[in-house]
């Protein structure tokens, strides 16, 4: 994320400054998203664009050398372990922009924390 960019109102903003090739990184992590999960909300928050459903899904920035992508992955081993190798000093995930992004592997993560918001959600409705 570049600073001193003013915070934009829309996913589609905040991807149009980018050079084509990240905005096209953009898209796709957008596409996949949607794809796993039709009835997400798309939001900006923090600056950087969201997922939503049941609370946060995922969020998603371009930086200069790499794609983040948050909050850090917990609560599936073999997708903590799949991860690895793009976990960043919080856990937070860094795809650099020089390697192929695994979209699947993105799919995988939004899945995941589907479940894990709906299990929270539904902890909570039993706790009323």
């Amino acid at each position: 994320m570049e600073g001193g960019r003013e915070t934009p109102k829309s996913i589609d903003e905040y991807i149009a400054p980018f050079p084509p090739e990240v905005q096209a990184v953009l898209e796709q992590i957008r596409s996949t998203v949607r794809a796993a999960v039709p009835g997400a909300e798309e939001r900006i928050s923090y600056r950087m664009p969201a997922f939503f459903l049941n609370g946060v899904l995922v969020y998603f920035a371009a930086f200069k050398r790499h794609i983040g992508l948050y909050p850090p992955i917990r609560g599936d081993a073999r997708l903590e372990e799949a991860v690895a190798p793009y976990a960043g000093e919080k856990g937070n995930l860094r795809f650099p922009l020089d390697q192929p992004i695994p979209y699947d592997l993105i799919e995988q993560i939004v899945r995941l924390r589907v479940q894990q918001n709906l299990a929270k959600a539904a902890s909570t409705k039993k706790k009323r």
